[in-house]
């Protein structure tokens, strides 16, 4: 099968060409022997399928950088190149395409956000272009479609050439004939995007708006979450769901060990979806009705934040504080991906370069940054207690993840790796694009949520009715009561927090807890091990040894923090 590999420096819209080719279902693959990340799929061009590779973004031949040593090696296996370049940008992008033609590799230039020219004055003229290159140009718009139809059928033209050299010096040279014979620029005021890309970069006002965008945010995720509980699941649980369980309770008889696994214990003689404990109760309730919601509503702001270009300058503004903390500013991407779920925010760990900076993120990552879910859990358990006790566990994270960044800056050996980062363009979010990412990061919380919810309320019932929680709680009782204040019932939520966090927080509410002992297991829960999932991805980045010395450090924080919030509440 052919290999076609889609080429570019990074943010030039390669993603939105592969899904073009491609379609929304693609498999996300590490390069063997590395951590480093490539998308791969199935396309039919030309009468031929064909396997089409997203190749990370590299801006030479030469790498600097472990990803760009992945792009370099994975050129040799393509049988046709499709370099994306960025039209509104093309002298930077024109040094990378010089190096694949040089190299007689079967090139064919993507001349990407095309849309985006006449919005800055610039005009290419394509025909020139290709007679300096030698090879195949095609205009394309990744998120609207234009011109991919073209490029597809101009593949049949690509064809590869001997490898020639040419000095750095020489190609500069090329490059700038290029630009002043095919590029005209014409004068143009600054628009209302282009002001605001300099305000949100410089200290000041940049701050200022980082704060009004995560107020925004904040807003948004909670008007769109509630809405759906409140209007859509609610009433399809109490109106629908609740009866069918009710028959289906009255067939399996209660007491019954089919009636105690699939629908739970009643409260006053009813199903509570909240606290029955049942598989077709609790379990498809907590993951559906109360954190879908919020993690639909987050995905669809970070979608719109991704596309319209402010995390990347959110990272520079971040740059300060996160290298107090041991940490470049990309890292701040990993912790606002985790606020969603954990595990892809692991997964955005492989954007740091050493393993320093990856230790220190994933042991953040997991102590300090409750998932959606979790999040969720926590506000509908502390919410109607107020929101001071709300302010107090999220506060005790937030101060947790500045003290422990900082501590493990002062006492790993190393260096913070630094920022080198390209700042893309302010762009209009295209609606469709960031509805394709919603549905596939959607899809994959319900796939690897429910399962684990499912199995941690089967693995309680399971324990509960064998007396193995009986026998950890008489084991645990004083270390929970002496340091951390809680009843010895608690120590269930703590074995299921290793499967899933936001069960286990659940699980808090029918124990009959103070005010002071719902903070504290609620902190502790987040900070004491990743679920499940989140561990499987870290032990893969950082080695079953680092990842052991991060569960250690977890441990001793949350021993610490939680008897300290013991003591002073």
């Amino acid at each position: 099968m052919k290999k076609v590999l889609l080429v570019g420096n990074p943010n030039v819209g390669k993603s939105a060409i592969f899904s073009r080719l491609t379609g929304v279902r693609v498999v996300v693959s590490n390069y063997p022997g590395t951590t480093v990340e490539f998308t791969k799929g199935k396309s039919k061009i030309l009468s031929e399928v064909v396997e089409v590779m997203d190749v990370p973004g590299m801006y030479s031949l030469e790498p600097t950088c472990k990803a760009e040593e992945v792009a370099a090696t994975m050129l040799k296996d393509g049988d046709v190149i499709i370099n994306v370049i960025d039209a509104t940008n093309l002298e930077r992008n024109l040094c990378l395409t010089l190096e694949l033609i040089e190299k007689g590799y079967p090139v064919i230039v993507a001349l990407n956000i095309w849309d985006e020219t006449k919005h800055k004055g610039i005009f290419i003229d394509i025909k020139k272009l290709e007679m300096f290159l030698g090879v195949p140009v095609v205009s394309t718009c990744g998120l609207t479609g234009e011109g991919v139809r073209n490029l597809i059928l101009r593949l049949k033209e690509v064809k590869g050439s001997e490898e020639k050299t040419t000095t750095s010096l020489k190609k500069w040279q090329k490059i700038g004939q290029i630009i002043s014979e095919s590029q005209q620029l014409t004068h143009k005021h600054h628009s209302f995007l282009e002001v605001l890309e300099d305000l949100s970069i410089k200290p000041f006002s940049g701050l200022l708006i980082s704060v009004f965008v995560t107020i925004c945010s904040f807003f948004i995720i909670r008007f769109i979450g509630e809405g759906l509980i409140n209007y859509v699941l609610n009433p399809f649980f109490d109106k629908i769901w609740l009866p069918f369980i009710s028959v289906l309770g009255n067939f399996l008889g209660e007491g019954s060990f089919l009636h105690y696994i699939l629908i739970g214990n009643l409260i006053n003689g009813q199903v509570d979806f909240g606290l029955s404990f049942g598989l077709l109760t609790t379990g498809l309730y907590v993951p559906v009705a109360m954190v879908l919601p919020y993690i639909l509503s987050f995905y669809l702001v970070l979608g719109l934040l991704e596309d319209f270009g402010y995390l990347p300058r959110l990272a520079v503004l971040a740059d300060n504080i996160m290298h107090r903390l041991g940490l470049h500013g990309y890292a701040i991407v990993t912790m606002i991906l985790g606020f969603g779920c954990n595990v892809p925010g692991a997964l955005a760990m492989r954007l740091l370069e050493n393993r320093r900076d990856k230790f220190i993120a994933a042991t953040l990552l997991s102590i300090a940054i409750p998932c959606m879910a979790q999040i969720a859990m926590i506000v509908g358990l502390l919410g109607p207690r107020g929101g001071g006790a709300l302010l107090i566990v999220f506060m005790t994270l937030f101060t947790i993840w500045i003290v422990l960044g900082f501590i493990m800056n002062k006492v790993l050996k190393g260096e913070t790796s630094p920022l080198i980062l390209e700042i893309p363009p302010y762009r209009h979010p295209h609606i469709k694009a960031v509805v394709k990412k919603l549905w596939m990061r959607t899809g994959g919380f319900l796939v690897s949520a429910i399962p684990y919810v499912l199995l941690g309320i089967l693995v309680v019932n399971i324990l509960y009715a064998l007396r193995i929680i009986e026998l950890f709680s008489s084991i645990f009782a004083p270390f929970l009561k002496h340091i951390w204040g809680l009843p010895a019932g608690s120590i269930s939520a703590l074995l299921i927090g290793f499967l899933r966090k936001d069960v286990a927080v659940g699980m808090l509410g029918p124990l009959a807890l103070t005010t002071k002992q719902l903070i504290i297991g609620c902190v502790i829960l987040a900070i004491y091990f990743p679920c499940a999932a989140t561990f499987v991805v870290l032990v893969k980045e950082l080695g079953l040894k680092d990842m052991l010395k991060s569960a250690l450090i977890m441990v001793f924080t949350a021993i610490i923090v939680g008897g300290f919030l013991n003591l002073i509440l």
